[in-house]
């Protein structure tokens, strides 16, 4: 009988806390940013939205990312990038995932769906009608439901300056070890007041676009929402900086700091 009761104190309070357990997002959720090149030129925008969907008779977030060029950057590097993920909001695992970008004539048009129990990425490279079959780490996430990802389960109040966090990704057609690290606490004047954040370093990979690994610096909101405040990026020419300037469907009161 002890057993019985014991047993039932701990499912009890395994539903309280899984009931306390808040998401950072929901469906509804929309952000906008103003990009600028090297910190004067207004470069262009890009947007993120959280929408509900169903696949494969199983509810997800379909979250979609715009990015577009404007202005004079647009007459001489013309950008239009889709970003696209289904992610099961249960587990807040991806099941597929869409990258159609068009970066001054440098074009990509992949589809990637995942399984998540067999480990393994089937790719759609519809640019140039190829596919493949990839095994992935467990738990994968592509470049988009690793943002989301961590929102909900990076837990902020552990970490220590210079901690890193790792996650694995799923990157066009190869594994890739995605790391974060995390520099402090900072007040950062934003287009809302100012702000306290949580300042990252994610990691990328040097190349055609980014000028070495730690390139990227990340802002995020320090409260219950998580949100994407500024990225500031050193590219291989020049610098690009995105930042929040319109936002709707939060799932948290957004805090800001009232000077006295």
């Amino acid at each position: 009988m002890k057993k019985s009761l014991l047993i039932i104190a701990i499912l009890f309070c395994a539903q309280v806390l899984f009931a306390q357990k808040s998401d950072s997002y929901d469906v509804g959720e929309w952000f906008r940013f103003e990009m600028s090149y090297s910190g004067w030129m207004k470069a262009g925008e890009a947007t993120l939205t959280v929408n509900e969907s169903v696949y494969k008779n199983k509810p997800v977030y379909h979250i979609v990312g715009k990015g577009w060029t404007t202005g004079a950057v647009s007459w001489f590097f013309e950008v239009e990038d889709r970003y696209e993920t289904y992610i099961d909001k249960r587990t807040n695992m991806p099941y597929k995932f869409i990258r159609d970008i068009d970066e001054g004539g440098h074009t990509k048009n992949i589809e990637i769906e995942f399984d998540q129990d067999k480990n393994k990425a089937y790719v759609h490279n519809i640019k140039h009608n190829r596919k493949a079959v990839f095994d992935t780490e467990p738990n994968i996430q592509d470049m988009v439901s690793t943002f989301y990802y961590l929102r909900n389960n990076l837990d902020v109040q552990s970490l220590k300056i210079g901690d890193e966090v790792f996650v694995n990704m799923f990157f066009d057609e190869e594994n890739y070890g995605f790391k974060l690290k995390y520099l402090g606490e900072e007040v950062i004047k934003t287009e809302f007041g100012k702000m306290n954040a949580l300042k990252f370093r994610p990691y990328v990979m040097a190349g055609r676009v980014f000028k070495e690994e730690e390139s990227l610096t990340l802002w995020v909101s320090n409260d219950k929402n998580k949100i994407p405040l500024r990225v500031k990026a050193d590219l291989a020419v020049g610098s690009l900086r995105a930042d929040l300037d319109a936002f709707k469907g939060l799932k948290h009161p957004f805090k800001i700091i009232v000077d006295n």
